[in-house]
């Protein structure tokens, strides 16, 4: 049930699942008195992080859980444990610990992938981000508090004229 793997160039690996608290499951099982379906906690390979607990938990992945057979099953994630949700021991043998080893690496890999994306685009929005500072501090500077010289004074009756002439103003 294990679903780590490494990514070339990355130190990380991907998030998996080690191993089932054992504790954690009703004492009755293998006796008459056994639920058919209970929750299931398994030990992740490491922390998840917030973006992945968001995904584990969201509707990408109950949508992936019953397009393969598993509508009823619930995942939850608290702290370094997955809570699987109305399943039982027999259910995770026979397919749904894959189902779920899958969605736990794709969920992973295309974080790892818009993180990857992310880093490289930084610079160039870094770039672009002096760039704009540099032209926005450029146009700043140009900007001169100065009183205007009498020879560049606007001629009021000359910009009235204007006005009416470009049809601003009805003349009675």
């Amino acid at each position: 049930m294990n679903a780590q793997v490494k990514i070339a160039g990355q130190g990380s690996e991907l998030l998996g699942l080690g191993s089932i608290l054992i504790g954690s499951l009703p004492a009755a099982l293998m006796t008459d008195e056994a639920p058919d379906r209970y929750t299931v906690e398994a030990v992740f390979t490491r922390m998840a992080d917030r973006d992945e607990v968001a995904a584990i938990q969201g509707s990408e992945t109950r949508a992936h859980l019953s397009a393969n057979g598993f509508p009823t099953v619930e995942l939850h994630v608290a702290d370094r444990r997955l809570e699987i949700a109305n399943t039982n021991l027999e259910e995770l043998r026979d397919g749904l610990a894959a189902v779920i080893a899958e969605r736990l690496v794709e969920i992973s890999a295309t974080l790892v992938a818009a993180r990857e994306i992310g880093a490289l685009r930084l610079p160039d929005a870094s770039d672009a981000e002096q760039k704009r500072a540099a032209s926005v501090a450029a146009l700043a500077e140009s900007v001169v508090f100065a009183r205007r010289s009498p020879a560049v004074a606007f001629d009021d009756d000359a910009r009235i004229e204007d006005w009416f002439e470009e049809g601003g103003a009805f003349r009675g």
